[in-house]
């Protein structure tokens, strides 16, 4: 799967480039191509010696507009190597700052270039990484949240630093949180708990293992082992009873909290997006924008469980059966916070130029107001205690005038 991420400019601003001082700017490596047809101009930069990044620059004559725009497109590779580390969490760790190319050693050099190429050649689509020219002991990568999970359609990112000794030890690894916890392996310090990284118990066959174990395969246990389809249960303790209805409520409450984590999370990375993936994120959410904000709308009423929308709006597999009336229960709490979270999606969205439609309409719910049982009941017995009181008062007015004794009333002729 191709991602891609575009932008506008007006056509004189275009011509302004082409035409006057920027045009200077233009590398010597750059060609432009005009196809003969349309409005359509494209150009190539090859941007390494073994990568070539395709551009489309796209005239909009639209009628309707004074202007014609110009979109540009360009292809976003799973695996490339970049200058800017400049904001990545180790650059100033003590324990990696001395660790640039000239001062690695031979050995883990050697060994981190063969993890360059098994990255390059088995990253699955929902997975990219970008290292770094001149700090190859550190790389980033960003996960996609799974289908079929409270973290669908996430982006959720990860800076990693080499040690010294690499592969000796593995791999340290930071998760850019914002302060959020999602998830019981990912801390709001960013903290990654997990076996194959030696930090967090685990059998031996778990743990890092110098001659087998590759950052791809700590990629991968994070995006299937902790990012999964019930993270409640990976908290010690949890799942030791995973089919018991209690634990089951406990992990679908715990799933509706991450998801509106999950979606607090996507506005700071629109605010805030990390270096070399500025135009990723954009594009990301611009392309999912509308399928996040329909989830939004179908857990809010219910109609399908929290983390198992799907583009057509169903249930995927393995979602617990709807409760009364086709619908699942959903707790007051969370409606709130969609409700409120909402608007703040539509604009981070909108912000990208995602096509939105009627989903800019702002949600709401309506209460649940349940009459108070116990008003009735304690009404019943105040009436009942009441009449108790008000019989025995006359039946003692009744006997201290004779007209009752022992249970018989005295007729007098």
């Amino acid at each position: 799967m191709s991602y891609f991420y575009t932008f506008s400019i007006t056509l004189d601003h275009f011509c302004k480039f082409l035409f006057k001082k920027n045009v200077k700017k233009v590398k010597k490596n750059t060609h432009f191509i005009h196809t003969g047809s349309g409005n359509k101009l494209f150009f190539t930069e090859n941007r390494t010696e073994t990568e070539e990044t395709k551009m489309a620059l796209t005239i909009n004559t639209n009628p309707q507009k004074p202007n014609g725009e110009i979109e540009e497109t360009i292809s976003f590779p799973r695996f490339d190597v970049v200058s800017d580390v400049s904001d990545h969490h180790y650059i100033t760790s003590s324990f990696t700052k001395k660790n640039g190319r000239d001062h690695f050693p031979a050995g883990s050099h050697k060994k981190i270039m063969q993890e360059w190429k098994i990255l390059e050649k088995h990253l699955p689509e929902s997975i990219f990484v970008r290292v770094y020219e001149n700090r190859i002991d550190l790389l980033r990568a960003v996960i996609v949240g799974t289908a079929g999970t409270p973290y669908h359609d996430g982006l959720f990112f990860f800076d990693l630093a080499f040690p010294a000794d690499y592969p000796n030890h593995p791999p340290m690894v930071h998760y850019r949180s914002f302060g959020l916890r999602l998830n019981p392996n990912l801390y709001a310090n960013g903290r990654v708990c997990l076996s194959l990284l030696n930090t967090w118990t685990g059998k031996k066959s778990e743990k890092w293992n110098p001659d087998e174990s590759t950052v791809l395969q700590v990629l991968v246990s994070i995006q299937a082992l902790v990012l999964n389809e019930k993270p409640y249960f990976n908290e010690p303790g949890h799942g030791m009873w995973p089919g018991r209805s209690i634990w089951e409520k406990k992990s679908t409450a715990y799933n509706e909290d991450v998801f509106i984590l999950s979606c607090k999370s996507m506005t700071f990375l629109l605010r805030n997006p990390p270096k070399n993936f500025e135009g990723f994120v954009r594009s990301h959410f611009r392309e999912r924008g509308h399928v996040i904000l329909s989830a939004c709308k179908s857990y809010l009423s219910g109609h399908v469980r929290v983390g198992y929308y799907l583009n057509e709006g169903s249930s995927g597999g393995g979602a617990s059966s709807p409760g009364p009336g086709g619908c699942v229960d959903v707790s007051e709490k969370f409606q709130g916070l969609i409700v409120q979270l909402y608007p703040e999606l539509v604009t981070a969205f909108s912000r990208t130029g995602a096509s939105l439609g009627s989903l800019t309409e702002q949600v709401k719910f309506e209460r649940k107001t349940v009459p108070f049982k116990g008003e009735g009941v304690l009404k019943q017995k105040k009436e009942k205690n009441t009449s108790g009181i008000a019989r025995k008062v006359f039946g003692k007015i009744k006997v201290a005038l004779g007209l009752k004794k022992n249970g018989v009333i005295k007729v007098n002729n």
